[in-house]
């Protein structure tokens, strides 16, 4: 792994009229490692990596992708350099072979297209339209697109948003076999399993700024606790005693519910449900889960990445 980062940026701004899309953002990415920005729709995470990728110019701020930047170093870059967009519409009428080799044309070296079909299992689709593919295949098509250059970034801008199971663990495949090799992947997704498996390390984003920065392991275990319960009740509860009870780290009321980030779920939820029972209220709803990175987020904000 080289010691100097493959993707910096300092400062970064865009503005959008009055709108402020990207507020001073810092961001560094190691080589060889994959990363992930995470953060609910309007937060800044497109923006962010279109002006990394050199399709949106900033409006402040410094970009350096592996030591070199967009203003000296453009037609180098684009050859380093591959991008699946968040959404990809390629010509209809073109077969899956076709495509590929439309844009193996664009780069000066790379996989052939027959290890490509291979590599993202559509060597029986070779002669198929691409307007004929189904939902996943377009999407594996749109990354093997990206990695015909051979490049040594991967952009992935919310790769798997819409597809079933067994298409979404098809590209996590893929992605790791590329970090595998020792090259560098930039992901957004809004699937806080997929961040937990494929990250190494994930950014947090919102309103345009970097708010949380580690592995999930790291920023899950910031919560101070490693279980979530959360109650509904029809009446209302003392949250400062609820605070109090032993191994409760943070609580968080979200519109009719309490979200409860506890250490030892065992011990802790028989005295928050006889605290419920005390205060006279009557329990609607109860549910538990290990906490995520959704819940690092929540705790941050108070709002849900999807929101």
């Amino acid at each position: 792994m080289e010691n100097s980062p493959a993707v910096r940026c300092r400062g970064l701004v865009k503005d959008y009229g009055t709108l402020r899309a990207v507020n001073g953002l810092d961001l560094e990415v190691r080589a060889g490692e994959c990363f992930g920005l995470l953060g609910p729709n309007g937060a800044g995470k497109t923006t962010t990596v279109e002006i990394l990728e050199g399709l949106l110019p900033a409006t402040a701020g410094e970009v350096e992708l592996l030591g070199r930047n967009w203003k000296t170093d453009r037609d180098l870059l684009r050859q380093l350099l591959g991008i699946s967009l968040q959404e990809t519409n390629l010509a209809d009428k073109l077969t899956v072979e076709e495509t590929l080799l439309l844009f193996r044309s664009f780069y000066e070296a790379g996989p052939e297209v027959d290890e490509l079909l291979e590599l993202v299992s559509l060597t029986d689709k070779r002669k198929t339209w691409y307007v004929k593919l189904s939902g996943g295949q377009k999407q594996r098509l749109a990354v093997a697109c990206a990695l015909v250059g051979d490049p040594r970034i991967l952009f992935l801008d919310q790769p798997t948003t819409g597809l079933d199971p067994q298409s979404r663990r098809q590209l996590w495949t893929l992605i790791e076999r590329f970090k595998n090799e020792g090259r560098t992947v930039l992901l957004t997704t809004h699937y806080m399993d997929e961040a937990q498996r494929l990250c190494d390390r994930v950014a947090i984003v919102d309103k345009g700024k970097v708010i949380a920065l580690g592995t999930p392991r790291e920023l899950i275990h910031s919560l101070g606790g490693t279980e979530v319960v959360e109650i509904k009740c029809d009446g209302a509860l003392d949250q400062s005693g609820l605070r109090g009870l032993p191994g409760v780290h943070t609580l968080k009321a979200h519109a009719e519910r309490l979200s409860l980030t506890v250490e030892h779920l065992h011990k802790t939820l028989p005295l928050l449900l006889s605290q419920v029972q005390s205060a006279g209220c009557n329990l609607t709803g109860l549910s538990t889960h290990h906490a995520t990175l959704e819940d690092v987020f929540v705790n941050l904000t108070g709002r849900h990445l999807r929101d």
